[in-house]
């Protein structure tokens, strides 16, 4: 077989059996995977394509910075908030604007319960079905299940009667031959692992969940007035806060304030007595799944998040850090820095747009957004139906963001990895903790399975961390000070005439930036490189290839008819193509497609 090595050190083999998934499933967006198994079943090579083409950046040309948040916060309705938050600092850091102590809290408030829901929602709903087989729950003992819950965590409902009746329930779903969300899934692929009683004991708590957390974002709804896309300010919260206030509606008073602070408590319970206890028992049936790391402990990047003191962004000042790992060197983490033009540039070589000068990459405060599709010689189909990618041509909507000529994974297991490397004790003591538990060492992270698990620990230390925000936030407020907002650059007249800005938030997909040209008071150029951008890249003219493709290498399947491992993968980084390739023609009609060749 002909095979090529990579600029990152892949070996890509172009030949043998092709599978094609295209949509992936169970994600915000398009996304097409493709991959080439040899004889054995093992993938060889991976293309990622995102296959959809928004142009918000373009939509925001011209426009009011301040009202920015507001357009591209509808970039995604699942991540919500973190692409207004994005906006509203990149504006301020133009600006100059300083915000006060309580909109650094709330803000904090709204990015963790951000945090906890989406990590709640991406294990059960979006990644949990791609190690749990529903229909074999129907087989399992309610009494037996309801043993292992018992064992293993302190959670009441766990009666035999709460899991028959569940078990019920689903096979009504199952006779009815209406499966609903369960349906359309590779039920009883040899890749499932877990005994019925395991996996009723998932299904249950995929129930729960889903009820759950809905209650979750109502923080959203009380410091932001809605969810999804609640509303946010340059210069603070657009919320005002009173104590005195002892009714339901107005002010930000203490009956909101009492309910936020329920939410959280109620948060800690699910996620460490469902969450972590789940996560904790289906690892221990994959404890030899080690696939899927690709650039995980390799090439690792993270802006680093959530202020303590307001409007200081010295790494020791954020609750989760920041950096970069290279080349797998755990004892060196770099500085990064989303101003230098050396450090983050955007490649389009295998990208469906074109640069002034498409040789070299560009920095987003240089960024240019045209689109440019066209089909490569051995791309066949059409834009909105393609038949077979050409990875030696263009053939994603998405750019090749690069951290200085690096391919990176960004995300939570970046943000572990990191956090565990900068010694932060919060985050070596969870680490630590899973690993002994399931008896792994620290390399079993670098892979699927320990990106699942860092997402789970992730979400345990949002759920703890709201408490600590919302504690001083309250002291805060306690010592007199109930100010959240800073309206002194509001008037665009004491702007300076031209000036440039960045704004970064760690959303729950990974790091996330936005920068802004603002000349004479309107928006001269706005990009917003995303966390599935960096994962889902697609090669660029190095030959480096991204955290995606990287990651399904030498996996191997164990029925190419049913391409579990590759969902198990992809869906563990949590895609969002929304996001990523920021109007999808209306021929496209397939739902979804899984082709071998």
């Amino acid at each position: 077989m002909a095979s090529t090595v990579t600029a990152n050190g892949f070996s890509l083999d172009d030949s043998g059996q092709r599978v094609v998934v295209d949509p992936i499933c169970r994600i915000e967006g398009h996304l097409r995977i493709e991959v080439n198994l040899d004889e054995s079943n093992t993938i060889r090579n991976a293309v990622s394509s995102g296959t959809m083409w928004r142009g918000l950046e373009v939509i925001l040309k011209g426009r009011d910075p301040r009202d920015a948040w507001a357009f591209v916060e509808r970039i995604c309705g699942v991540c919500t908030g973190v692409h207004a938050l994005a906006s509203v600092r990149t504006v301020e850091d133009a600006l100059g604007i300083q915000i006060p102590a309580n909109a650094n809290h709330i803000r904090n408030l709204m990015m963790l319960a951000q945090y906890t829901q989406d990590h709640l929602v991406h294990f059960y709903h979006l990644h949990a079905l791609d190690w749990v087989d529903v229909v074999s729950a129907l087989s399992a003992d309610p009494a037996a299940t309801s043993g292992l819950q018992q064992s293993i965590s302190k959670w009441p409902k766990s009666s035999p009667g709460y899991f028959r009746d569940v078990q019920n329930r689903l096979k009504r779903f199952v006779e009815s031959g209406q499966l609903g969300p369960f349906a359309n899934a590779y039920w009883g692929s040899p890749a499932y692992k877990l005994p019925p009683e395991a996996n009723l004991m998932a299904v249950t708590h995929y129930l729960e969940a889903l009820d759950f957390q809905k209650d979750i974002v109502k923080i959203h709804t009380i410091f932001g007035g809605r969810n999804p896309h609640p509303n946010w300010l340059v210069g603070g919260m657009p919320c005002s806060i009173n104590v005195d206030q002892t009714g339901s509606t107005g002010t930000v008073g203490m009956v909101w304030l009492n309910m936020v602070s329920d939410i959280i408590n109620k948060s800690i319970d699910f996620v460490d007595q469902v969450y972590i206890p789940d996560l904790k028992a289906i690892a221990s049936f994959y404890k030899d799944w080690g696939y899927g790391g690709g650039l995980a402990g390799k090439n690792m990047l993270a802006y680093g998040d959530f202020p303590i003191n307001a409007n200081d962004w010295s790494n020791d000042n954020l609750m989760m850090p920041a950096g970069a790992i290279i080349n797998g060197d755990l004892s060196q983490v770099y500085e990064v820095d989303v101003r230098d033009p050396e450090q983050i540039q955007e490649f389009i070589d295998h990208s469906w747009y074109k640069y002034a000068d498409g040789s070299r990459g560009l920095h987003p405060w240089d960024g240019e957004t045209e689109p440019n599709f066209e089909l490569g010689p051995n791309l066949k189909g059409t834009r909105t139906n393609i038949e077979q990618m050409d990875e030696g041509g263009k053939y994603s909507w998405l750019k090749a963001p690069r951290w200085r000529g690096h391919a990176m994974e960004v995300g939570p297991l970046s943000r572990y990895v990191i956090g565990y490397a900068s010694g932060r004790e919060d985050i070596k003591e969870q680490v630590d903790g899973i690993l002994t538990d399931l008896g792994l060492p620290i390399t079993a992270l670098f892979s699927t399975l320990g990106r699942t698990a860092a997402r789970g620990l992730e979400c345990s230390w949002a759920a703890h961390k709201m408490r600590t925000v919302f504690d001083a936030m309250m002291a805060n407020i306690k010592a007199g000070d109930t100010s959240t907002a800073n309206m002194e650059m509001w008037e665009p007249s004491t702007w300076p005439a031209d000036v440039k800005g960045v704004g970064m938030v760690e959303a729950p997909r990974g790091a996330l930036g936005h920068w802004c040209h603002i000349k004479d008071t309107k928006l001269a150029n706005y990009q917003a490189i995303v966390p599935s951008t960096w994962n889902a890249s697609p090669r660029d003219g190095a030959g480096n290839i991204g955290a995606y493709e990287a990651s399904l290498l030498g996996t191997p399947m164990a029925n190419p008819e049913q391409p579990l491992e590759i969902l198990r993968t992809i869906h563990s980084f949590d895609p969002c193509l929304a996001c990523a390739s920021h109007v999808i023609a209306p021929d496209g009609k397939e739902l979804s497609v899984v082709k071998i060749r």
